[in-house]
């Protein structure tokens, strides 16, 4: 059985994992917003992004109330490539369907790191906090894939 000690520090882990690929879909978002033609989509992908922000910051809000101050925070490797690999497709003219797959591709990340994080044993408020956020990357994948679907 896990000591308190050896439960917060498993609460980290796993919201760190959850703030990194947050902080992927905040700049993806961003980059991507910036790139899009369509304004629609533009200001989506724009307030998309900001509430990526706000995720983050209620993770990084139960870290602190669990004695994490000191939260390093970078994304991941994989988002940094991914957003390059968009930045590019977008240089070279791909279009706003490219754009909007390399974005689904990102949310497919973020689907599975919420999906992974809740296998986990987490405290109720924190699990209910997750699960309302993973509602709406959720909404946010499928909204995605759909414009993507009508720019074929």
């Amino acid at each position: 059985m896990p000591t308190d000690a050896g439960k917060r520090n498993e609460l980290h882990l796993a919201l760190m994992s959850v703030i990194n690929i947050l902080i992927d879909g905040q700049k993806g978002f961003a980059d991507i917003g910036d790139h899009l033609k369509d304004e629609t989509l533009k200001r989506y992908f724009l307030a998309e992004s900001l509430k990526r922000a706000r995720f983050r910051g209620d993770l990084e809000e139960v870290l602190h109330q669990n004695g994490f101050h000191d939260i390093k925070e970078s994304g991941t490797t994989a988002g940094t490539l991914h957003r390059v690999w968009s930045d590019l497709k977008a240089k070279l003219g791909g279009g706003d369907h490219s754009l909007l797959a390399a974005a689904e591709d990102g949310e497919d990340a973020a689907k599975e790191a919420y999906a992974d994080v809740l296998k986990q044993d987490l405290p109720l408020p924190v699990r209910q906090t997750l699960a309302e956020q993973q509602a709406h990357i959720l909404t946010a994948h499928d909204y995605v894939k759909s414009h993507r679907n009508q720019q074929n």
